[in-house]
């Protein structure tokens, strides 16, 4: 039996999480919604709600990623790869809607007089605070090791739910101090006050994920980062005289390369060929999740620029070929 790939394990790993976010949303948003029903608290049940938001989130990126792991086919043959980048989108859009519904809710709720929350949703609270603290962190680290911006945008989902709940948790404690010491009705509001304050932050994580998901879709550079490693491997390959061109662009978790290869114009048409299969090699040894290496070769010629700057790239792409 072969063993799988870092690739397929990878996807795995990803498909996981995304399960792991489904079934631990539906739990906490049930407890929450009848924890806030009961206990009086708003801020409970419009945290509840949006962990519902949560469960729909971690589906589309439970999809994008299933979407993204199917191989290239005719009509597809490059991969699927973008569905990742996709559905991240798609889940930042849902974070920024979520920030205004909370935002809106919280302001009609201090509007509306209201009876005080029940202490013990403090400990709801603290829990959901915990879980959700640890199930981002499990799920960003995924999404970092695998390259995923869909997974990782859910990771932020999740982070947001926490920040929420931690904000209900702050909010309900300065309501029952308020209460406790004659501070009168306007107390009971703390909580909506505490869940205002942080649909602020929820709206830039999702602001920031967007621009992720469409740097990701406008093939955007991935910088110096990566194609300062892969430059470096193709260089030390024996028999490379310098890059021309190098380009990279990210294709779901990893990234489809374009490199000239500039060797002796002496070489064999074979010799060539076989140069450019060590290139392709030492690329796909770097660890920066290669997908795929297209390896043009070109004769070198003294005086020939060593490495095109990423601006000046795409500057000469047209004239020269």
């Amino acid at each position: 039996m072969t063993a799988p790939s870092s690739t397929e394990t990878g996807a795995r790993h990803t498909v996981r999480a995304a399960q792991a976010g489904v079934a631990t949303n539906v739990v906490l948003a049930l407890a929450k919604i009848t924890a806030g029903v009961v206990g009086n608290t708003y801020a409970l049940i419009a945290d509840g709600v949006e962990s519902f938001a949560d469960v729909a989130s971690s589906l589309i990126v439970w999809g994008g990623l299933v979407v993204a792991a199917r191989p290239a086919d005719e009509d597809h043959p490059y991969g699927h790869g973008k569905a990742e980048s996709i559905a991240a989108g798609i889940v930042s859009l849902m974070l920024v809607g979520a920030a205004m519904l909370i935002a809106v809710q919280s302001i009609r709720e201090i509007r509306t007089p209201h009876r005080f929350p029940a202490w013990w949703t403090l400990a709801v609270l603290l829990g959901v605070v915990l879980i959700k603290t640890t199930l981002s962190r499990r799920v960003s680290a995924v999404g970092r090791a695998s390259g995923s911006t869909a997974v990782e945008a859910d990771a932020q989902h999740h982070l947001s739910d926490a920040l929420t709940s931690g904000a209900a948790f702050v909010g309900i404690t300065a309501a029952l101090i308020g209460k406790h010491s004659g501070g009168g009705p306007r107390w009971a509001a703390a909580d909506d006050w505490a869940a205002l304050a942080t649909s602020p932050v929820i709206a830039w994580n999702g602001a920031r994920i967007a621009l992720m998901a469409l740097h990701d879709l406008m093939d955007r550079s991935p910088g110096e980062q990566v194609l300062g490693p892969l430059r470096a491997a193709a260089l030390g390959v024996p028999g490379v005289c310098a890059i021309e061109k190098l380009w990279a662009r990210r294709v779901g978790a990893g990234y489809r390369v374009t490199v000239h290869v500039q060797a002796s114009p002496q070489l064999t048409l074979a010799e060539s060929h076989a140069l450019g299969g060590r290139v392709k090699r030492a690329m796909a040894d770097t660890g920066m999740r290669i997908q795929s290496v297209l390896v043009h070769m070109e004769p070198y010629e003294d005086g020939s620029p060593a490495s095109d700057p990423p601006d000046a790239v795409g500057e000469r792409a047209d004239r020269r070929d």
